[in-house]
């Protein structure tokens, strides 16, 4: 998209929209899960304004409820959460050369998994990276993510219960919502590269625990296509 209608924060909220809406729903059920472990509406919203970080939530919950030791929950969500710090500098270089990052410091909270692969795709396609778009994609996601864990908080434990089918397909929402973002970027070169890092992920995960497959898939995925690039 060359016009500049396209680099503005209310096109930024536009295509926001699917992604704010499979945010909503997941939030909802970790809102109800987090007030069926014991915590209160507002330290269950408060997770989702703080650590805003999809799986991680239900993970960091976990480990809350299991009774684990503060350092070792903040350094497994840390390390879970690793790859976030890359999402920036790979979408400023697919961006390009001159392009702004004066606020940076401020859409960049809001680089999720889902976030950045709409951006990544819509810059694939085309669209010149503007900062306004930035905000406008991802403060709808956010807020959908924040609302969702407080209506969820809200409604209390068992409000997904006489819903198991409800309940059970709130869980694959996120994953699939990740898997047709990543479709849409697809190109032919990227399938060694994905092939690679999503067998690490699957194999660390099987034999150790997820948050060693997202690492492993990680590390993986950035030497296959270190390799692929000098080839």
């Amino acid at each position: 998209m060359d016009d500049r209608q396209g680099e503005t924060f209310g096109a930024g909220l536009v295509a926001a929209v699917p992604i704010a809406l499979g945010y909503f729903p997941i939030a909802f059920a970790f809102g109800v899960a987090a007030v069926g472990a014991g915590l209160s509406p507002l330290g269950a919203t408060a997770l989702s304004v703080i650590i805003y970080a999809g799986a991680s939530q239900f993970l960091a919950l976990a480990l809350i409820t299991s009774g684990a030791a503060l350092p070792v929950a903040a350094l497994t969500l840390i390390a879970m959460n690793l790859r976030h710090v890359l999402y920036g500098p790979a979408l400023m270089k697919a961006a390009g050369e001159g392009v702004g990052k004066r606020h940076a410091w401020a859409w960049g909270w809001g680089l999720t998994d889902e976030v950045f692969g709409a951006a990544l795709g819509e810059l694939a396609r085309g669209r010149r990276f503007a900062e306004a778009w930035m905000f406008g994609l991802g403060l709808p996601a956010y807020a959908a993510w924040v609302g969702g864990t407080l209506a969820g908080a809200l409604a209390g434990d068992g409000a997904l219960a006489g819903w198991p089918v409800v309940e059970a397909g709130f869980s694959f929402l996120l994953p699939a919502l990740f898997l047709a973002l990543l479709l849409s970027i697809l190109t032919r070169p990227q399938v060694p590269v994905i092939v690679v890092a999503g067998l690490a992920c699957v194999g660390g995960t099987l034999a150790v625990s997820s948050t060693t497959g997202i690492l492993g898939g990680m590390v993986a995925g950035a030497l296959a296509g270190l390799l692929r690039r000098g080839a």
